[in-house]
């Protein structure tokens, strides 16, 4: 059995679960929204890559570390974006969040919120993570702003790290947050999706298993 295993999490009309080819057309659509793969600092998939970046995410899960979710807006049904828990490491139970983007006209909105308050939820309170990091590119600052705002922390900047798309090289800023610094920040984000949603407090993910 995987450390991560087939999930759908909901809350507040928005749901993740599990990317698939089925989602192809979807995930199509939502990266066109925007024409996202222009951003050189992300790795939203160029129109005719969305199959290939699919069946990668599926080959990784089938490796073990990286298990790819689709988010959806129960509303109108559609795809709107994806998320990941990868380097996954069983052992000392700790995953990152990542390979995240969403449609343009959800960007800003209690979407993001929503889908990493659900990764989160999950990680310390069903997976019992000790640990949950994320990494971005030194020049997405939008990414590190969003990342600190759910309260993790900068761990430091790994320089020369990795390839962007376009062939030069990134630093990588790594954050994490522990799961004694959990609670504190699952009560912050309780409390600016409330903001949200002042007439219904958000109520607990609700979790199904399956594939």
């Amino acid at each position: 059995m995987s450390f991560v295993e087939p999930v759908t999490l909901s809350l507040n009309g928005v749901r993740l679960e599990p990317l698939s080819l089925a989602h192809e057309a979807g995930l199509a659509a939502a990266a066109a929204d925007g024409e996202l793969w222009n951003i050189r600092v992300t790795s939203v998939p160029e129109p005719g890559q969305t199959r290939a970046y699919i069946e990668t995410a599926l080959q990784m899960r089938e490796a073990g570390n990286r298990f790819a979710l689709a988010v959806i807006e129960e509303a109108s049904g559609q795809l709107i974006g994806t998320s990941s828990y990868h380097d996954i490491v069983p052992a000392i139970r700790r995953v990152e969040i990542g390979y995240t983007w969403y449609a343009q006209r959800v960007q800003r909105t209690h979407v993001n919120t929503t889908a990493k308050y659900l990764l989160m939820s999950h990680a310390f309170d069903t997976l019992g993570c000790a640990l949950v990091g994320w990494r971005t590119d030194n020049f997405n600052h939008a990414s590190q702003k969003a990342i600190e705002r759910l309260g993790a922390r900068k761990d430091g900047v790994l320089r020369h790290h990795a390839l962007r798309r376009d062939g030069t090289v990134r630093d990588t800023v790594m954050y994490s947050m522990s799961a004694g610094e959990w609670p504190e920040a699952k009560a912050q984000l309780l409390y600016l999706l409330k903001q949200r949603y002042p007439q219904t407090p958000p109520p607990p993910a609700v979790v199904h298993g399956g594939k």
